[in-house]
């Protein structure tokens, strides 16, 4: 017997079929994982590791009811939100452990974000109530983001999982890093 396509999947676990969307984790389980390792290069004092922000990004998938994903690339969107959850409550709770620390200057760049150091955590926090007061604003562009910083996405998976044109993104990123640039000075 033949494992189900990846649309079939989407298609149970929109019916609410909780087997569907484990079966659809675990065929997508080599791109989370590098959707993850891009998050967390680097290794050193990191905060979890790859494997460890994957599993905790599927328990809250799976915890919750009534998830219903267009297709794969909107999953996988999904998925990389789930991620930054998880980043960002492991920061907070390993900031309130030790009460603060300086926060260094943040570069935003396509690459920040690939290594989540001990020293990088505040920049996490900073980058996520900025990315929070931006969906206040223009929800899209949030979007375009949360894709990229957290998310590893290229432009054109992006494009398709927000179903808007690759120059759309484009100018959104343009316009999102105008603004986080403002917000985090």
């Amino acid at each position: 017997m033949t494992e189900p396509s990846a649309p079939d999947l989407l298609a149970r676990a929109r019916q609410g079929d909780a087997q569907a969307v484990d079966a659809l984790f675990a065929q997508l389980y080599p791109e989370l994982r590098r959707i993850a390792h891009a998050r967390l290069h680097g290794g050193g004092d990191a905060l979890l590791d790859t494997t460890a922000l994957v599993h905790e990004s599927y328990e809250r998938l799976a915890g919750q009811a009534g998830l219903g994903f267009a297709d794969q690339a909107h999953f996988l969107a999904y998925a990389a939100r789930a991620m930054r959850s998880v980043l960002v409550d492991a920061v907070r709770e390993r900031l309130a452990e030790r009460r603060g620390g300086g926060a260094a200057h943040l570069a935003l760049t396509t690459g920040l974000g690939e290594r989540l150091a001990a020293q990088d955590e505040p920049e996490l926090l900073r980058v996520h109530e900025a990315l929070e007061e931006l969906a206040q604003i223009e929800p899209r562009l949030a979007q375009v983001v949360e894709l990229r910083y957290f998310g590893g996405l290229a432009n054109d998976e992006i494009a398709a999982a927000l179903a808007v044109g690759l120059r759309t993104v484009e100018r959104d990123w343009e316009r999102a890093r105008s603004f986080l640039f403002t917000a985090l000075q």
